[in-house]
């Protein structure tokens, strides 16, 4: 089973920056992709963006240009560089591992964008 730990939410101002780390119990240069989804308030679990094992991104139109996902191997991580935070970004973020075993997701980290 494969262990997924986000870390680094918090409150942050419009036009502010953070980064998300995502840490996996396994090893993730085995794992067929992940990414990050979000959950904004009162509504549904949304893409925001994906690696794969070939380091291949995709990004949902709303965070392109803002955001940069990036993988590191040897450290098991995959982290979501966020620039340009806008109130709507704020959502609980969470982390997905596809693996041959099957998908998993992490806890979440909650990102609030507020003056």
């Amino acid at each position: 089973q494969v262990q997924l730990v986000e870390s680094g939410g918090g409150l942050v101002q419009p036009g502010g920056s953070l980064r998300l780390s995502c840490a996996a119990s396994g090893s993730i240069s085995s794992f067929y992709g992940m990414g990050w989804y979000r959950v904004p308030p009162g509504k549904q679990r949304e893409l925001v963006a994906l690696i794969t094992s070939s380091s291949s991104t995709n990004y949902a139109d709303s965070v392109k240009g803002r955001f940069t996902i990036s993988r590191d191997n040897a450290k098991n991580t995959v982290d979501l560089q966020m620039n340009s935070l806008k109130p709507e970004d704020t959502a609980v973020y969470y982390c997905k591992a596809l693996t041959t075993r099957g998908a998993y997701w992490g806890p979440g980290t909650q990102v609030t964008v507020s003056s």
